[in-house]
């Protein structure tokens, strides 16, 4: 089988792969680059477990192919916390309660990096319209959107501030 040379840029740092052409960015990142994040769910674009960020939009990784990804900037779950300091987003979601099972969470977390890096100062309904196209089975909705909520408030304002959450 034909290969390809991919290099992308994940969560800073530039890697090269060779792949078939039919890999999918997931197992990219699952099995070359040993980032677990993002989740294997549906496998079909549809659950959202997958999200990651592919220069500062949202994507499936399950269903983007690597050799389309050539050259991008790929931020993954992983490349939210600063060392031992997470990110406003995780602080929250771990404060408000917004992760039961976290089956959904790498992705949920990837999908409201988006929103609040879009924008800072997003509305509640918003939040709910743009986290729809990620599934939960567990929380309702509510406590990710409380989470989401708070965490764009922080960061808006420029606060460091966690509110409880242990990292």
């Amino acid at each position: 089988m034909q290969r390809h040379e991919v290099t992308l840029t994940v969560n800073g740092r530039t890697s090269t792969v060779s792949v078939e052409p039919r890999k999918l960015l997931v197992d990219v990142l699952r099995e070359d680059l040993g980032l677990s994040g993002a989740h294997i769910g549906c496998e079909h674009g549809v659950c959202g477990t997958c999200t990651v960020l592919r220069d500062g939009r949202s994507i499936r990784s399950c269903t983007t192919f690597a050799v389309q990804v050539d050259g991008a900037e790929i931020r993954t779950v992983e490349g939210l916390a600063d060392g031992a300091e997470l990110h406003p987003l995780q602080d929250e979601f771990w404060d408000k309660q917004g992760l039961q099972c976290g089956f959904c969470t790498p992705g949920m977390l990837m999908r409201a990096c988006e929103i609040v890096e879009q924008k800072p100062d997003v509305s509640r309904e918003e939040v709910r319209e743009g986290i729809a196209s990620n599934l939960c089975r567990c929380t309702g909705y509510q406590f990710i959107t409380d989470a989401v909520c708070a965490a764009a408030a922080r960061m808006h304002s420029g606060s460091s501030e966690t509110s409880g959450a242990q990292a």
